[in-house]
């Protein structure tokens, strides 16, 4: 987060990183974006991108993120959470699969799944997306060999 002397706000987001949040769109991966903070370009983002769960101003992550699953008919081991400080432990340690950026704090980096290569705003968000999607992708080729079904080369 950048500030100028006028007031004004800017915060660092990658193209990259919303082009795979499309992707997981596309895969039928509900996204969401969780943050303590409350700010103009964060809703403007998740605007942009057609993120159906925006939550700003959030103190309790975990008790949010609880109800969103529950709402989309998911448990938590079934929950991708990505989070970069301590006020992330808690969802981190809750969820299925936890990553942070590799500028998380070490309080963080210590207890999650993935630590990724890229920092935050740097591409840490699709280094998590193309693991996922990768993991999909060859879960079906699983799948479909099991039923008998020949894969294409």
């Amino acid at each position: 987060m950048y500030y100028s002397e006028s007031g004004d706000e800017w915060k660092k987001f990658n193209t990259r990183d919303g082009m795979g949040i499309k992707l997981l769109q596309r895969a039928g991966i509900l996204t969401a974006i969780v943050t303590q903070e409350r700010t103009k370009l964060v809703a403007r983002r998740g605007e942009k991108l057609a993120i159906p769960e925006v939550h700003q101003g959030v103190m309790d992550k975990l008790a949010l993120v609880r109800e969103m699953a529950e709402r989309h008919g998911l448990t938590l081991d079934r929950v991708a959470y990505i989070g970069d400080d301590i006020n992330d432990l808690e969802t981190l340690k809750a969820v299925g699969f936890s990553a942070s950026p590799a500028d998380g704090v070490s309080q963080v980096t210590a207890v999650v799944d993935y630590v990724c290569r890229k920092k935050g705003g740097e591409g840490a968000v699709r280094e998590i997306i193309d693991m996922i999607l990768q993991a999909q992708s060859s879960a079906y080729e699983v799948r479909r060999s099991t039923f008998g079904v020949r894969r294409s080369r």
